[in-house]
């Protein structure tokens, strides 16, 4: 039996989504697609516009067969830190035998000669790293420049470090190779707009066109071109009842725990470099609110997106010490906590059950009863976390802010 594992944000699900998932089960014959996913927080530094029980509902009804959340330190992490929590899960299930992702590369092996490289580190690459970080160069390009220094027949494929699905897609190869799995990898070519594209058009539109429309109050029906129907109804719904967030709904928040903790400095919190922390200082008399916060203190060194993660830390009040505690006490993952799953596919449940190496989590009322008083620490992060995203939510709508002690699995 062949089970695909595909790691995604859904944020929000849309036609190049639904290709995926198809092309996924189509390259790997699989019987099952489980989704590894992240929850109310997304890699590129925001909350995402719905939440995650609306987007496992898009998901399931779309073809995935089971959606699992990727925990918080690592859905808001970089490239590295999401890569090693998505893959720590995929290994733990036990039972998948493929992970399919999409690439602007399209081309696995390529991919994989990088994966090697920087999973191995060789010498005479980190004496060349270490040499270009010394002349000031910013990590990525730091990093580029001694993979081509030192692999000069990569050199047709260098474009590969700057496009965002293949640096994941790196990533995930080389935490398959750091763990030894036997996961299978498969990369899908990515079609359509690209990552970055601001602008509707085709039928591919990226989500960030289609984020970029909904800021701007297009009209739902605009929607049904560039998402599958059964997601743009869930996302109707879900407009008509709720309201979308965005990063800017969290500025409010974010100033105030700026300005509390400004005195001690922030270098304590995730991405958070001394330097960007005495910036941040500096910068605070001019915080209007969180983007235009970004572009105050983005540099030719620090891009925008990784400032947008650091500012979510320090909201979120996510700690190095958190990550050190969850990578070396807790092995990374030490729990699934599954969101929902299909109806019809519901012996994927047992089948994983039989084969996990850790708890599967389908009631949060058992967590007590299964997980060790470490891994409940980590639970009960995540749900204080959430607390804040279902409570800026509130705030917008008025309605009462969910509770996930609550919030039943979904069932599709």
């Amino acid at each position: 039996m062949n089970i695909c594992a595909v790691i995604v944000e859904y944020n929000p699900f849309h036609n190049g989504h639904l290709y995926h998932i198809e092309q996924a089960r189509k390259a790997t014959n699989a019987d099952f697609v489980v989704a590894i996913m992240s929850g109310n927080f997304v890699q590129r530094g925001a909350p995402s516009i719905t939440c995650k029980y609306e987007r496992t509902r898009m998901a399931l009804s779309c073809g995935a067969d089971l959606v699992i959340e990727l925990p918080i330190y690592y859905a808001l992490g970089s490239a590295e830190y999401f890569a090693q929590g998505a893959i720590s899960l995929i290994n733990k299930l036990g039972c998948i035998t493929h992970l399919c992702f999409g690439s602007e590369q399209g081309n696995l092996e390529p991919l994989m000669e990088f994966a090697r490289i920087l999973a191995t580190e060789p010498e005479e690459y980190s004496l060349c790293l270490k040499a270009n970080l010394k002349k000031g160069m910013a990590y990525p390009i730091a990093r580029s420049a001694a993979l081509l220094q030192t692999n000069p027949t990569l050199s047709p494929y260098m474009d590969a470090l700057s496009s965002p699905n293949n640096i994941l897609g790196i990533e995930y190869l080389k935490a398959l190779l750091l763990t030894n799995s036997e996961v299978i990898p498969v990369t899908i070519g990515r079609i359509g707009s690209s990552y970055h594209e601001k602008r509707l058009g085709g039928d591919l539109a990226s989500a960030t066109a289609i984020r970029e429309a909904m800021q701007n109050n297009a009209d739902v029906e605009t929607y049904l071109s560039y998402m599958p129907i059964s997601a743009v109804a869930i996302l109707k719904n879900w407009q008509e009842s709720h309201s979308l967030l965005w990063t800017d709904d969290f500025s409010s928040i974010l100033r105030y725990k700026l300005l509390m903790e400004a005195e001690k400095g922030f270098s304590s919190y995730i991405d958070v470099s001394s330097d960007l922390s005495d910036r941040i200082c500096k910068t605070l008399s001019q915080y209007e609110n969180i983007t235009s916060f970004c572009d105050l203190l983005k540099t030719k060194e620090i891009t925008y997106t990784r400032i947008s993660r650091a500012l979510f830390h320090i909201l979120l009040d996510m700690k190095n010490e958190d990550m050190n505690f969850y990578q070396k006490t807790l092995c990374l993952t030490p729990y699934a906590r599954i969101l929902g799953f299909r109806k019809e596919s519901s012996d994927l449940l047992t089948i994983i059950h039989d084969s996990c190496d850790i708890p599967l989590l389908t009631k949060l009322a058992d967590a007590k009863n299964i997980l060790s008083k470490d891994a409940m620490k980590m639970l009960q992060k995540e749900l204080d976390i959430n607390r804040i995203y279902y409570g800026v939510l509130s705030d917008k709508t008025g309605k009462p802010p969910r509770n996930e002690l609550s919030t039943p699995i979904t069932i599709v």
